[in-house]
């Protein structure tokens, strides 16, 4: 019922900028918490963050947090991840996510998934 596309992915060097977008299908964008999550080769896919259904509450990795912004346009369908001060332990695919929760959550436990953007980050 929801397909999410994320793009933006691509190569930068460390300390440069990125944003992702995910796009969504739907005209029920906005009864779903967001996440964005990532995994790297021989890794588990770990939590980066996550929105409110209005935007007005995020969650973040401590490994993130002060570096990466997360936020969505319910307008537009659409949640974002502003990634700055980029790290070359930040080189993953990222996912976009989207849960029908009551409560957001951390875990890589949501319903709707896309296909995945890789970000690579050299020194």
């Amino acid at each position: 019922q929801v397909q999410l596309v994320e793009s933006g992915g691509g190569l930068v060097q460390a300390g440069g900028s990125l944003r992702l977008s995910c796009a969504a299908s739907g005209r029920t964008f906005s009864s779903y918490i967001m996440g964005w999550f990532r995994q790297a080769p021989g890794k588990e896919r770990e939590f980066v963050a996550a929105i409110s259904r209005s935007g007005g509450r995020q969650h973040y990795a401590d490994s993130v947090k002060g570096r990466f912004t997360i936020s969505r346009d319910n307008a537009k369908n659409t949640v974002y991840l502003q990634m700055n001060s980029l790290k070359v332990e930040d080189t993953a695919v990222y996912y976009c996510a989207a849960s029908s929760a009551t409560v957001v959550v951390v875990s890589p436990t949501y319903d709707y998934w896309g296909q995945g953007t890789q970000v690579t980050v050299s020194s």
